[in-house]
């Protein structure tokens, strides 16, 4: 009885900390806080996910570990779902670097600061056009991003910038000990997702960067028609792999779509860049050695 009763207060406090918080996803999903621009998506920075999300004390991780314990027991984490952009992977050069250079041709006068600047403005405007920015190819969702940030409205210039960052050129692995790692979680039989809210770009990207064969399932925002926080991905995720929420863990780069995205679906999480900072330590935390 005592122990029920403590488990009773760990989860009320919990629940009051977390539910009630501005912004977090509901168990319902009836509570949003306004998008912002992901960080390292596509053509975005961490500088620019810094200036629109307002900074939020980080739970405890033993009082969450305790909630979760309270309502799942001990739990192995049977599959691995990882965030692509700023947690897999990362643009190579700065965006405002990428539309300044390849817009010097197309008239293009504005400082990458500038773009910069026009960029997080662009970001944080709503999108009206449809529920979901990423829709199919996420064409038209760009256009307004490039033309918006660099005042060039050209058809080709987009076109050069919208296929450029679907080339190797563009991205690289955050980790490269990303291979050897993957690998050695799935012969240990641990199954591997990317759950990223992109366009249709995202599996073709992989396929450039020689890197979709380490997973058994993409979980892209485009295809499922829910982008991150919505639990509804990584629901689909855990159904792609066969395994239930509760046993997988995911790992990203943003606390709002990853974190709290992620727990509101049942899944563990953790933040990459601050609960673990490499794949290697992912790996640990799971029980595999690599």
């Amino acid at each position: 009885m005592a122990l029920m009763a403590t488990i009773r207060a760990q989860l009320s406090r919990f629940l009051s900390r977390t539910l009630t918080r501005p912004g977090f996803i509901a168990f319902n999903g009836s509570i949003r806080r306004p998008e912002a621009p992901p960080v390292h998506r596509n053509f975005s920075s961490s500088a620019a996910a810094a200036a629109v999300l307002p900074q939020r004390e980080p739970m405890g991780v033993k009082e969450y570990e305790d909630y979760r314990r309270s309502l799942y027991g001990d739990i192995t984490h049977k599959a691995l779902l990882v965030d692509a952009a700023g947690t897999l992977l990362a643009p190579s050069q700065p965006m405002a670097q990428i539309y300044r250079e390849i817009g010097e041709k197309y008239g293009v006068q504005y400082s990458e600061a500038e773009i910069l600047n026009r960029y997080r403005r662009a970001y944080a405007q709503p999108w009206g056009k449809s529920r979901l920015r990423y829709v199919n190819d996420g064409r038209p969702f760009w256009q307004y991003i490039v033309s918006s940030s660099t005042g060039c409205s050209d058809a080709q210039y987009f076109e050069e910038v919208y296929n450029y960052y679907t080339t190797d050129k563009a991205w690289h692995l955050c980790d490269p000990e990303a291979e050897k790692v993957f690998m050695a979680l799935r012969k240990a039989g641990v199954k591997l997702a990317v759950v990223s809210n992109f366009d249709t770009r995202l599996r073709p990207l992989l396929r450039a960067l020689n890197c979709e064969h380490w997973f058994d399932a993409v979980a892209v925002s485009a295809e499922v028609e829910a982008e991150k926080p919505n639990p509804t991905i990584f629901v689909k995720a855990c159904e792609l792999l066969g395994i239930k929420p509760e046993e997988a863990v995911h790992v990203g780069d943003d606390r709002r779509n990853d974190v709290w995205g992620a727990r509101d679906a049942g899944c563990d999480a953790w933040l990459w860049g601050s609960d673990v900072y490499s794949f290697k330590e992912v790996a640990r935390r799971i029980g595999v050695q690599v």
